[in-house]
C-alpha cells in the first residue's frame, strides 16, 4: 500500500494480486452507501463489469452502468457530455460517486467528468491496463482530447482510492500489455538504480507478466514521491514527460495506428538521440534504453518524427511557456534535467539527429 499526501488530499494505493475479488469490501471500507457510476470500455466490460457491479451491489451500493467503446477517440467532447448526462439523468448528487473500472481513456475521461459533474463528487480508479497501473491512475491528471490536441481540457482532481490488481493483465492482447511497459521503461530511465536493473533484465512479455507486481509496486512508488512534491505539475513532475512531448504529437499523427506507449517509445529515442548528438545523454543510455524497449517489440523509430505537422503539434504542448518547450532529458539512468528550447529552434533541434 502506498500513501498519497497532497496538502488538500491524502489517499492511498493499493496494489496486489486478486485485489479485485475484495473490491466492494475495500470500496465499503472508504465510502458510505451511495449512487456510483461505473465507466468502463467494452472491451474491460466484456471480462470484468459484471462481477465489479456484483460486489458493489452485495455490500449495498446501488449501480449504474456506462460502457463506452475503447481507444483515444473515447477522450473527447461527446463522452464527456454522454457521462455527465449519465449522472444527471439518474439523479446523482454531490454524495455519489464515479469508478473508473479500465485503462488510461477511462480514467481520464471518468475523472474528468467527476470533476465537472456538480463542480466534483468522489472518484476511485480500478486499473486494468498496465498503463494505467504504473502510471495514469496515479497523480490525478484527467483529460480529454479536443480535435488535434491531446488532453487539452482537463484538471487535476485526486482519486479516494486506487486499486491495482496485477491479474487484470492476464486478459490483455500481447500489444496492449506492451504498449504500457513503455511507460515502465520511462519510469526505470527517471530512478535509476533498482528498477532500471529490473527492466534491463526484462526480455519477453512473458518476463512482464512474471514481475508485474514488482514493476508496478516500484513505477507507482517513484510517480508518487515525485506527485507529493509536485502536484500539479510546477518543477520535477515535469520529468515524468520524458519522450511525450515528440510522443503525444506522433500519436495523434498517426490517427490511431500506434498505441500510446509505442508512441511514448519511439518519443524516448527520438529525443535522446538528439540529446546524445548535443553531448546531454550518453550513448551508454541511448543504447540501454533502446534495447529494453526493442526486446519486447516496441517501436523505436517513425517517419512521423520528421514530419512537418509534428513541429506544428508542439505549439499546442502543455509545456510550451511563451514558446518554449521544457524538454526531459536523462543524461544517465537516475539523472533526468529539464532543458528548454525555443520552438523556434525545434526544426533544428529535431533535424540534429
Amino acid at each position: 500500500m502506498i500513501t498519497v499526501s497532497l496538502p488538500n488530499k491524502t489517499y492511498q494505493i493499493k496494489i496486489a494480486n486478486g485485489l479485485r475479488e475484495q473490491i466492494g469490501l475495500q470500496i465499503k471500507s472508504i465510502w458510505s452507501q451511495r449512487q456510483i457510476l461505473i465507466m468502463t470500455d467494452e472491451q474491460v466490460g466484456h471480462y470484468y463489469l459484471a462481477e465489479t457491479r456484483a460486489q458493489l451491489e452485495a455490500v449495498g451500493y446501488q449501480v449504474t452502468t456506462l460502457v463506452l467503446p475503447g481507444g483515444e477517440q473515447t477522450k473527447t467532447l461527446p463522452y464527456l457530455e454522454q457521462a455527465i448526462t449519465t449522472l444527471a439523468d439518474n439523479h446523482f448528487t454531490r454524495d455519489d460517486g464515479v469508478i473508473a473500472l479500465g485503462g488510461g481513456v477511462i480514467g481520464d475521461l471518468a475523472g474528468l467528468t467527476a470533476a465537472m459533474y456538480m463542480r466534483g463528487i468522489a472518484f476511485i480508479q480500478l486499473a486494468t491496463s498496465l498503463t494505467a497501473q504504473v502510471d495514469s491512475s496515479v497523480g490525478g491528471k484527467t483529460a480529454i482530447n479536443l480535435g488535434q490536441t491531446k488532453n487539452i481540457m482537463g484538471t487535476f482532481y485526486q482519486p479516494d482510492l486506487v486499486l491495482i490488481d496485477p491479474t487484470y493483465l492476464n486478459t490483455l492482447a500481447a500489444r496492449d500489455l506492451v504498449e504500457g511497459y513503455a511507460e515502465v521503461v520511462k519510469t526505470s530511465a527517471l530512478a535509476g538504480g533498482v528498477l532500471w536493473n529490473l527492466t534491463g533484465k526484462i526480455q519477453s512479455k512473458a518476463d512482464i507478466l512474471e514481475n508485474a507486481l514488482t514493476l508496478i509496486i516500484q513505477s507507482v512508488q517513484y510517480k508518487a514521491e515525485i506527485v507529493k512534491q509536485d502536484e500539479q505539475e510546477a518543477g520535477i513532475r515535469k520529468y515524468l514527460n520524458f519522450g511525450h512531448t515528440i510522443g503525444h504529437a506522433i500519436e495523434l499523427l498517426a490517427h490511431g495506428k500506434l498505441r500510446h506507449g509505442e508512441a511514448v517509445s519511439i518519443g524516448m529515442i527520438a529525443i535522446t538521440q538528439r540529446f546524445v548528438k548535443a553531448d546531454i545523454s550518453t550513448a551508454k543510455f541511448l543504447d540501454d534504453l533502446r534495447n529494453r524497449l526493442t526486446v519486447v517489440g516496441l517501436p523505436i523509430d517513425s517517419s512521423l518524427v520528421q514530419n512537418p505537422d509534428m513541429l506544428h503539434q508542439l505549439v499546442h504542448d502543455k509545456k510550451n511557456r511563451a514558446g518554449v518547450l521544457q524538454l526531459v532529458a536523462i543524461k544517465t539512468p537516475g539523472e533526468p534535467l529539464i532543458i528548454p528550447k525555443a520552438l523556434t529552434d525545434m526544426n533544428k533541434f529535431m533535424q540534429g539527429a
